[in-house]
C-alpha cells in the first residue's frame, strides 16, 4: 500500500518527467537525488536539510547545489554530439562552451573545466567583468574562450593578451567598428587575433526568446556587412584570423523544427565563405537548447519537444548534409547551450511558515434570526438548499445577494455585524458548489477560478523575486513538490506567497503534463516543518535575483555522493545578513545603530520610558543587524 502511494504520489508531481532522471521518491516518501546519470549513488534530501537546518545552523530559504549533476549533463550533451557524429559520419569535433551568464558562480564554472577537461569544454563571456573572470581560469590548452556582446578598445586589448595567456581567444566581432579596432591593437600589441563573426540570421527560433533572432535581432552583422569584414581583414592582412562563424536564434527553443531551419541556413553561409576561400572551420550555434521544465515533451513554452540526442541529430546531420553539398569541409560544431548544462544541478528549499486561509476556512458558525435583513434570510436559504442538482443556480443567487448586501452596507442598511453575517454564508455556499462541481468532474472556467479563489494560501519563507526571478518576471513554470511526506496523499490545494511586502511575490500556476495548474497539491500543515523544493533553478536564477525589500541571498550547500552512496556537505554558506544589505543599499550599519541609540536616549531623557527598556531596544536592534535577512 505504502510503495503505491509514493509511485501515485510521484505521478502527481511528474518528477520523472521533468527531473532529468536526477530526482525520484524514495521508499520513505522523501526527494532523493542521484546525482550521477547512470549510477545508482543516491541522496535523501530531506535528511540532507534536516542535517543543515539542525545541526548547521543554517536556515531556510536554502539553495542546495549537486556539483555532479553538472559533470553529468555536459557529458549527456558531449556524449549526444559524439554519437550524432558517429552515424552521421560528420568529421568535425564538438567544443562544448559555457556561458558564464548563465551561472557565473567560481564554483558552478570550476566544476564545468574540471569535468569537462577531456572534452575540452571552454567559456564564454560577454562583458568586462565576465571576460577577466574567465581570463583568471584554467582551461585545457585545446579549450574556446568565445568573447561576445558590444566591446570598447580596453576590452578588446584585454582579449587580445588573453592570447599571451595561452588561451585561444575567439573575438566575436558584433559590429565594424569593433573589427577596425580589433585590427588596429593586434598591429599595436603585436598580436594575431583569433576573430569570429555574428551572423544575423532570417531564422528564427520559437517560446519566449523567438524575437532575439531573425532580422530584427539586438545582434549579429548583416551579410553586407560580413562581406565587408572580410575585406577589410583581407586588406589588414589577418584574414586567416577569421576562423569562426557565430549565430543565435534564441533561447529555450521549444520546437526542433525551427532548429532545423536554422542550421541550414547557417550552414550555407559558412559554406559560401568557404568557397570564397575564407578559413572559418569553427560554426558556433550559440544556445537554444531547451530544458523541458513541465515534462510536457510538447512546444509549449515551458517545455520542448524534444531530446538532448534529437537536437544533436538535427544540428549534425542539416550542418553535414550541406556541407557535403556544397563540397566544403565540415566544420568543427561549438555549442553554448548554458541553460541544459547548469539548470538541472540546483534546487531552492523553503519551508511553510503558515497557512493564509480563505474566509471559508475559519469562518465562526452563523445564527441566522428573524430580525436579520432580508438579504441574509435569502443567503441562508441558497446555503441550505444547495445540492449537486442546483448548485450552478445556488452559486448565482449567492452572487446576486453579495452584491445586495454591500450595496445595503454602503447605503447604511445593514450593520457590519449583518455584512460579517452575510459574508460567512456567502463563502459557505462557494465552498459547497465548488466540491460539487469538482466532484461533477466537467470542465468549467468558473468553477475552476472559484476553486482557485477558495484554495489555501502557504506563506514560504523566501523571497521569489531572489530566489526565482523568471517566475515572476516572464512566469516561466518551474516544477515544486515537497521533499517529504511523499508517502501520504496531499489533503489541500494551494497557491505559494512569499514573504515579501508585494502582491506579485506569489506563485499561482504549477506544471502539469496536460495543462497549467492554477494551484497545487500540498498536505495539511502540522506542528513539524513543512519542506517544499523548486527544481531547475541552476540557470540564470541566481544572477538574475533582485535584492527587493532588501532580501539578500540564501544559505547554500553543496552535497556530493562517493560511489559507496556516502553523502559529503562540501560547502556551507550563510546568507546576507541584514547587516550587508544595509551596506548594499549604502547605509552603514555603525552609524544606523548610532542613530536608533540616540533616538532612544531621548525618549529616556524625556521620560518616555525607563534605561532598561532603552537597553533592550538597542541590544534588540543590534542583534537584529547580525542576523539573516529571512525569517527564522
Amino acid at each position: 500500500m505504502g510503495l503505491r502511494v509514493v509511485e501515485e504520489i510521484a505521478e502527481l508531481y511528474g518528477i520523472e518527467n521533468w527531473g532529468g532522471g536526477y530526482f525520484h521518491v524514495n521508499r520513505s516518501g522523501h526527494l532523493s537525488v542521484r546525482p550521477v546519470e547512470g549510477d545508482q549513488r543516491e541522496a535523501d534530501v530531506f535528511e540532507i536539510v534536516q542535517d543543515v537546518v539542525r545541526n548547521r545552523r543554517l536556515t531556510t530559504p536554502l539553495l542546495v547545489r549537486f556539483p555532479q549533476i553538472l559533470g553529468s549533463q555536459l557529458l549527456r550533451l558531449c556524449h549526444a554530439y559524439e554519437a550524432a557524429a558517429r552515424s552521421c559520419e560528420y568529421r568535425g569535433d564538438h567544443f562544448p562552451v559555457f556561458p558564464i551568464k548563465v551561472n557565473p558562480r567560481r564554483e558552478v564554472l570550476s566544476e564545468f573545466l574540471r569535468a569537462g577537461a577531456t572534452q575540452n569544454v571552454g567559456l564564454e563571456c560577454g562583458s568586462r567583468a565576465e571576460l577577466c573572470a574567465v581570463l583568471s581560469l584554467e582551461q585545457s590548452s585545446e579549450s574556446l574562450l568565445i568573447c561576445n556582446g558590444f566591446k570598447d578598445e580596453a576590452f578588446l586589448r584585454l582579449a587580445l593578451q588573453g592570447m599571451r595567456a595561452g588561451k585561444r581567444v575567439f573575438v566575436v566581432i558584433e559590429k565594424l567598428n569593433e573589427l577596425r579596432m580589433a585590427i588596429r591593437l593586434s598591429g599595436e600589441l603585436g598580436i594575431t587575433p583569433l576573430i569570429g563573426l555574428r551572423a544575423k540570421l532570417y531564422s528564427r527560433g520559437s517560446g519566449k526568446w523567438e524575437a532575439s533572432g531573425g532580422e530584427a535581432a539586438k545582434f549579429g552583422l548583416t551579410t553586407s556587412e560580413m562581406l565587408e569584414c572580410v575585406r577589410l581583414l583581407d586588406e589588414a592582412g589577418l584574414l586567416d584570423s577569421l576562423r569562426l562563424l557565430h549565430f543565435h536564434i534564441g533561447s529555450q527553443i521549444t520546437n526542433i523544427k525551427r532548429v532545423k531551419n536554422a542550421m541550414k541556413e547557417a550552414a550555407r553561409v559558412y559554406a559560401r565563405f568557404r568557397q570564397m576561400k575564407v578559413p572559418i572551420e569553427y560554426l558556433d550555434i550559440g544556445g537554444g537548447l531547451g530544458v523541458d521544465y513541465d515534462g510536457s515533451k510538447t512546444t509549449f513554452e515551458g517545455s520542448i519537444n524534444y531530446t538532448i540526442e534529437e537536437f544533436a541529430n538535427n544540428v549534425v546531420y542539416t550542418i553535414g548534409s550541406v556541407c557535403d553539398e556544397d563540397n566544403v569541409p565540415h566544420p568543427h560544431l561549438v555549442t553554448e547551450s548554458g541553460r541544459v548544462m547548469a539548470a538541472y544541478h540546483a534546487i531552492t528549499v523553503t519551508s511553510v511558515r503558515d497557512e493564509i486561509e480563505t474566509f471559508a476556512d475559519n469562518a465562526p458558525a452563523v445564527t441566522v434570526d428573524d430580525d436579520d435583513p432580508q438579504v441574509i434570510s435569502e443567503l441562508k436559504v441558497v446555503l441550505d438548499s444547495i445540492t449537486p442538482k442546483n448548485y450552478r443556480e445556488s452559486y448565482h443567487d449567492a452572487l446576486e445577494n453579495k452584491d445586495d448586501l454591500y450595496t445595503q452596507f454602503n447605503l447604511g442598511l445593514v450593520s457590519l455585524e449583518d455584512r460579517a453575517k452575510g459574508e460567512v454564508l456567502f463563502w459557505d455556499i462557494c465552498d459547497r458548489a465548488a466540491r460539487f462541481a469538482s466532484e461533477a468532474d466537467l470542465a468549467d472556467p468558473e468553477f475552476e477560478n472559484l476553486s482557485r479563489t477558495l484554495a489555501a494560501k502557504y506563506l514560504c519563507n523566501l523571497s521569489l523575486f531572489r530566489s526565482a526571478p523568471d517566475s515572476w518576471a516572464i512566469q516561466q513554470l518551474f516544477p515544486i513538490m515537497p521533499i517529504h511526506r511523499l508517502n501520504e496523499r496531499p489533503q489541500e490545494t494551494a497557491t505559494l506567497v512569499d514573504i515579501t511586502c508585494d502582491s506579485d511575490g506569489c506563485v499561482k500556476r504549477f506544471v502539469d503534463q496536460k495543462d497549467v495548474k492554477k494551484a497545487l497539491e500540498l498536505h495539511s500543515l502540522n506542528r513539524e516543518p513543512y519542506y517544499l523544493a523548486m527544481f531547475l533553478v541552476g540557470a540564470y536564477q541566481e544572477v538574475m535575483g533582485s535584492y527587493h525589500n532588501l532580501f539578500g541571498q540564501t544559505a547554500e550547500v553543496h552535497v556530493v555522493v562517493d560511489a559507496d552512496g556516502t553523502c559529503h556537505l562540501t560547502r556551507l554558506l550563510t546568507g546576507n545578513t541584514v547587516e550587508e544589505m544595509l551596506a548594499f543599499a549604502r547605509f552603514d550599519s555603525e552609524q544606523c545603530l548610532k542613530n536608533f541609540r540616540q533616538m532612544v536616549s531621548a525618549q529616556v531623557a524625556a521620560g518616555q520610558i525607563g534605561d532598561g527598556q532603552a537597553e533592550s531596544a538597542v541590544n534588540d536592534y543590534a542583534a537584529m543587524i547580525r542576523k539573516t535577512t529571512y525569517l527564522e
